[in-house]
Protein backbone atom coordinates (compact mmCIF):
# COMPACT_ATOMS: atom_id res chain seq x y z
CA UNK A 1 0.00 0.00 0.00
CA UNK A 2 1.09 3.81 -0.55
CA UNK A 3 2.73 5.60 2.37
CA UNK A 4 0.38 8.07 1.62
CA UNK A 5 -2.86 8.14 3.15
CA UNK A 6 -4.41 10.85 1.18
CA UNK A 7 -5.75 8.59 -2.15
CA UNK A 8 -5.37 10.51 -5.64
CA UNK A 9 -8.83 12.18 -6.84
CA UNK A 10 -10.53 9.54 -9.21
CA UNK A 11 -12.26 10.57 -12.16
CA UNK A 12 -13.28 10.17 -16.13
CA UNK A 13 -10.78 10.66 -18.87
CA UNK A 14 -11.56 13.24 -21.40
CA UNK A 15 -11.81 11.01 -25.06
CA UNK A 16 -13.91 12.13 -27.80
CA UNK A 17 -17.20 11.85 -28.21
CA UNK A 18 -18.29 8.09 -29.27
CA UNK A 19 -16.56 6.26 -27.54
CA UNK A 20 -18.81 5.81 -24.90
CA UNK A 21 -17.32 6.92 -21.85
CA UNK A 22 -19.89 7.67 -19.33
CA UNK A 23 -21.02 11.33 -18.34
CA UNK A 24 -20.86 10.22 -14.61
CA UNK A 25 -18.48 8.97 -11.65
CA UNK A 26 -20.72 5.65 -11.49
CA UNK A 27 -18.74 2.67 -11.45
CA UNK A 28 -15.53 4.38 -11.10
CA UNK A 29 -12.86 1.97 -9.93
CA UNK A 30 -11.04 2.38 -6.65
CA UNK A 31 -6.93 3.39 -6.21
CA UNK A 32 -7.13 0.19 -4.49
CA UNK A 33 -6.92 -1.28 -8.15
CA UNK A 34 -3.83 0.19 -9.05
CA UNK A 35 -1.85 -0.55 -5.65
CA UNK A 36 -3.18 -4.31 -6.35
CA UNK A 37 -2.15 -4.23 -9.93
CA UNK A 38 1.13 -2.54 -9.63
CA UNK A 39 2.22 -5.03 -6.47
CA UNK A 40 0.91 -8.01 -8.09
CA UNK A 41 2.78 -7.45 -11.92
CA UNK A 42 5.51 -9.50 -12.59
CA UNK A 43 6.70 -7.36 -16.10
CA UNK A 44 6.45 -3.58 -16.56
CA UNK A 45 6.46 -2.19 -20.24
CA UNK A 46 8.46 1.01 -19.73
CA UNK A 47 8.34 3.49 -22.46
CA UNK A 48 10.73 6.49 -22.66
CA UNK A 49 11.75 9.01 -25.32
CA UNK A 50 15.13 10.78 -25.79
CA UNK A 51 15.44 14.48 -26.17
CA UNK A 52 14.36 14.42 -29.75
CA UNK A 53 11.35 12.16 -29.03
CA UNK A 54 12.21 8.95 -30.64
CA UNK A 55 10.20 6.31 -28.48
CA UNK A 56 11.30 2.95 -27.01
CA UNK A 57 9.88 0.56 -24.73
CA UNK A 58 10.55 -2.06 -22.83
CA UNK A 59 9.98 -4.80 -20.76
CA UNK A 60 11.06 -4.56 -16.84
CA UNK A 61 11.18 -6.57 -13.20
CA UNK A 62 10.27 -4.15 -10.67
CA UNK A 63 8.46 -3.47 -7.19
CA UNK A 64 5.50 -1.40 -6.06
CA UNK A 65 6.59 0.47 -2.62
CA UNK A 66 4.64 2.86 -1.19
CA UNK A 67 3.42 4.35 -4.28
CA UNK A 68 6.13 4.22 -6.48
CA UNK A 69 7.65 1.52 -8.90
CA UNK A 70 11.32 0.71 -8.66
CA UNK A 71 13.16 -1.37 -11.08
CA UNK A 72 17.22 -1.59 -11.84
CA UNK A 73 19.48 -1.27 -14.78
CA UNK A 74 22.79 -0.50 -15.84
CA UNK A 75 22.38 3.80 -16.93
CA UNK A 76 24.00 2.54 -20.65
CA UNK A 77 20.67 0.89 -21.91
CA UNK A 78 18.26 2.89 -24.01
CA UNK A 79 15.88 3.16 -21.32
CA UNK A 80 18.79 4.14 -18.97
CA UNK A 81 20.21 6.70 -21.75
CA UNK A 82 16.32 7.61 -22.15
CA UNK A 83 15.68 8.77 -18.76
CA UNK A 84 19.05 10.72 -18.20
CA UNK A 85 17.59 13.09 -21.39
CA UNK A 86 13.96 12.86 -20.46
CA UNK A 87 12.67 11.26 -17.17
CA UNK A 88 8.60 11.78 -18.78
CA UNK A 89 7.89 8.15 -18.37
CA UNK A 90 4.79 5.77 -19.19
CA UNK A 91 4.60 2.39 -17.65
CA UNK A 92 1.83 -0.32 -18.93
CA UNK A 93 1.19 -3.81 -17.62
CA UNK A 94 1.00 -6.46 -19.90
CA UNK A 95 -3.10 -7.33 -20.47
CA UNK A 96 -5.05 -5.25 -22.40
CA UNK A 97 -8.23 -6.17 -20.29
CA UNK A 98 -7.28 -5.71 -17.38
CA UNK A 99 -5.81 -2.16 -18.08
CA UNK A 100 -3.42 -0.12 -16.12
CA UNK A 101 -1.46 3.13 -17.64
CA UNK A 102 -0.07 5.30 -15.76
CA UNK A 103 2.87 8.44 -16.29
CA UNK A 104 5.16 10.08 -14.64
CA UNK A 105 8.80 10.69 -14.14
CA UNK A 106 11.68 8.23 -13.42
CA UNK A 107 14.94 8.90 -11.99
CA UNK A 108 18.16 6.88 -11.63
CA UNK A 109 20.07 6.61 -7.88
CA UNK A 110 23.72 6.97 -8.87
CA UNK A 111 24.28 6.18 -5.12
CA UNK A 112 22.68 4.53 -2.56
CA UNK A 113 18.94 4.74 -1.81
CA UNK A 114 18.17 5.38 1.76
CA UNK A 115 18.24 2.41 3.76
CA UNK A 116 14.62 1.58 4.67
CA UNK A 117 13.76 2.11 0.67
CA UNK A 118 16.71 0.01 -0.29
CA UNK A 119 15.44 -2.70 2.52
CA UNK A 120 11.90 -2.87 1.23
CA UNK A 121 12.62 -2.68 -2.83
CA UNK A 122 15.13 -5.94 -2.29
CA UNK A 123 12.34 -7.67 0.09
CA UNK A 124 9.94 -6.94 -2.50
CA UNK A 125 12.05 -7.97 -5.17
CA UNK A 126 12.66 -11.24 -3.58
CA UNK A 127 9.25 -12.21 -3.23
CA UNK A 128 8.56 -11.98 -6.62
CA UNK A 129 11.39 -12.90 -8.41
CA UNK A 130 13.44 -15.57 -6.29
CA UNK A 131 12.21 -18.52 -7.53
CA UNK A 132 13.32 -16.75 -10.97
CA UNK A 133 17.30 -16.67 -9.35
CA UNK A 134 16.77 -12.91 -8.39
CA UNK A 135 17.18 -12.10 -5.40
CA UNK A 136 19.07 -9.30 -4.57
CA UNK A 137 20.35 -7.91 -1.45
CA UNK A 138 19.72 -3.95 -0.52
CA UNK A 139 23.67 -3.18 -0.72
CA UNK A 140 23.01 -4.09 -4.65
CA UNK A 141 22.04 -0.45 -5.96
CA UNK A 142 25.06 1.34 -3.37
CA UNK A 143 27.10 2.11 -6.16
CA UNK A 144 23.45 3.24 -8.42
CA UNK A 145 21.25 1.57 -10.99
CA UNK A 146 18.00 1.84 -9.65
CA UNK A 147 15.32 3.83 -11.03
CA UNK A 148 12.45 5.10 -9.25
CA UNK A 149 9.39 6.22 -11.45
CA UNK A 150 6.42 8.06 -8.99
CA UNK A 151 3.18 8.47 -11.27
CA UNK A 152 1.39 11.79 -12.02
CA UNK A 153 -1.65 10.39 -13.37
CA UNK A 154 -2.59 6.77 -14.00
CA UNK A 155 -5.45 5.31 -15.98
CA UNK A 156 -7.23 1.79 -15.96
CA UNK A 157 -10.26 -0.11 -16.64
CA UNK A 158 -11.51 -3.21 -16.87
CA UNK A 159 -14.98 -2.96 -18.84
CA UNK A 160 -13.85 -0.40 -21.14
CA UNK A 161 -16.00 1.94 -21.24
CA UNK A 162 -17.86 1.71 -18.31
CA UNK A 163 -15.60 1.87 -15.56
CA UNK A 164 -13.09 3.49 -17.00
CA UNK A 165 -10.98 5.56 -14.80
CA UNK A 166 -8.72 8.27 -14.16
CA UNK A 167 -6.42 9.29 -11.22
CA UNK A 168 -4.43 12.61 -11.05
CA UNK A 169 -2.12 12.67 -8.14
CA UNK A 170 -1.52 16.19 -6.39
Amino acid sequence: MSVKNVQPAADRPVMPEGYGIPDNNKGLLPWSFVEQQMEAARNYWIATANSNGRPAATPVWGAWVDGKLYFDGSPETRRGRNIAQNPQVVVHLESGDQVLILEGKAHIYDSAPERVVAEKVAAAYRAKYSEAGYSPNPDQWDAGGLYEFEPEMAMGWTQFPKDVTRWKME
